[in-house]
């Protein structure tokens, strides 16, 4: 299940239908009030965030909409209504989406050329890597080429534990970031705070950048990247969030 991917924008954007966009407590967190009347997931339940600030970010993306509601643009709603409606349900399933990207990690395959740009990925990549393993016990192999490699079974097993031991508002998450960057590591680290958001979604296209500084980049193409990093910053503005609860 990749939760960045199935979402249909409807052919008919809802027209917005409401003034104001307020917060309350509610069942132990925060709901989101359009126009007093509380906000609810497409399942028709409570939306409830954990903490002020996560209820505050979706609570901006629904302020933020004009005359229709852009729900392809409203990526921390989204992730809020997977968090609530499906993830408690799937998380063996979620974990092991994780574990997957895991086992085939962006960071441990290196090009075999050109040298500059196997010098970026070693540069960009190695430290997380090596952070991941001292903090986190994780050891990863790494190969040059794109050839799959196994990763050790108890980096798995251990990755697994990790995405289990989260509440299902982190388990998303984590879940949304390694798909997004192709990297459990890099969403670990974003989760832990050893990088922002934007400096992950880096890390994620180094093989990208190095192509665009050759060849240049196409209109479209820019416009999936800056898609794609306020998703990396959204991601990141998320896990902050989170962390008020566990400070």
């Amino acid at each position: 299940m990749d939760l960045r991917k199935g979402f249909h924008e409807p052919a008919e954007k809802p027209r917005r239908f409401y003034k104001a966009v307020s917060l309350e407590a509610a069942d132990g967190g925060f709901g989101i009030l359009l126009d007093g009347r509380r906000l609810r997931t497409p399942k028709a339940q409570a939306m409830v965030l954990p903490t002020r600030a996560l209820a505050d970010q979706v609570a901006a993306e629904w302020a933020a909409q004009h005359e229709v509601i852009e729900m392809a643009t409203m990526h921390a709603t989204r992730l809020a209504n997977t968090a609530i409606e499906t993830i408690g349900a799937s998380r063996d399933g979620v974990a092991e989406q994780i574990v997957q990207y895991a086992g085939s990690d962006l960071t441990c395959y290196y090009a075999e050329m050109p040298q500059a740009l196997t010098a970026r990925q070693d540069a960009a990549w190695t430290p997380v890597l090596t952070r991941a393993e001292a903090e986190l016990g994780l050891v990863f192999e790494r190969c040059a080429g794109i050839q799959y490699r196994d990763q050790p079974a108890a980096t798995l097993e251990k990755v697994r534990a990790l995405a289990l031991a989260e509440d299902d508002f982190a388990l998303g998450a984590l879940a949304f970031g390694a798909a997004l960057f192709g990297s459990t590591v890099l969403a670990l680290a974003l989760r832990r705070g050893w990088i922002p958001g934007d400096a992950a979604f880096d890390l994620s296209r180094i093989d990208e950048a190095f192509q665009e500084e050759k060849w240049g980049i196409d209109a479209e193409a820019a416009e999936r990247t800056a898609r794609l990093r306020l998703e990396a910053v959204m991601l990141d503005r998320w896990f902050t969030g989170l962390s008020e609860r566990r400070g």
